[in-house]
């Protein structure tokens, strides 16, 4: 069963942010906007829609998430997927490096309760088909706000190659096809679709 829209994908993006953050109003089902995901993403491919870095720098907190069965079938958008559960907030972090190079840093933060688990590490945005690449470095964990454990992320990979010497096929990485000042969209390498509100 294929969904229609009785809205434009962005009012209902627009509408999943701003109800996501405001407890008490309504949002859209998940069918729904899973469709205006792919809605949006079929646009962005099809007009070779270009997204400048600096609509992606900043704090976004991951608001819903469909996996790869989400996809057109015969023509047609097939899948769902789910609101994250306000218990668990999820953060993701694009910022310039420090350093002035052209380089990226991510940062990726869950916080359960008193539990905060982060991920960092570079990240860089070639401009091509829209696709962030990164590379997580770096864990840090704490309680409470004290650390209980930090340390490097093993990758074998990464041993060998220095992490701008690496091909995007080899990273994980997000292909944006949406981004305003509410919210981002894009599918990760898995095949999964993803929205972050701004945090």
């Amino acid at each position: 069963m294929t969904q229609t829209l009785n809205q434009s994908p962005q009012s209902l993006l627009r509408e999943a942010a701003h109800g996501f953050l405001e407890s008490g109003k309504p949002l859209p089902s998940g069918k729904e906007l899973t469709t205006g995901l792919l809605e949006l993403e079929r646009t962005a491919k099809q007009t070779k829609q270009n997204l400048p870095v600096e609509a992606l720098l900043g704090t976004w907190r991951l608001c819903f998430s469909a996996g790869k069965k989400a996809k057109f079938q015969s023509g047609l958008p097939v899948g769902s997927g789910f609101y994250v559960p306000k218990l668990a907030i999820a953060r993701i972090t694009f910022a310039t490096d420090d350093t002035g190079e052209s380089q990226l840093k991510v940062t990726n933060e869950l916080n359960i309760g008193p539990l905060t688990i982060r991920f960092t590490g570079p990240a860089r945005y070639p401009g091509k088909k829209n696709l962030l690449a990164f590379d997580f470095t770096h864990l840090q964990v704490s309680c409470f706000g004290l650390a209980v454990y930090q340390g490097k992320v093993q990758n074998k990979k990464r041993a060998d190659n220095p992490f701008e010497a690496m091909a995007i096929a080899q990273l994980p990485f997000f292909a944006f096809f949406a981004a305003t000042d509410d919210y981002i969209a894009a599918r990760g390498r898995g095949g999964g679709l993803a929205v972050w509100v701004k945090a």
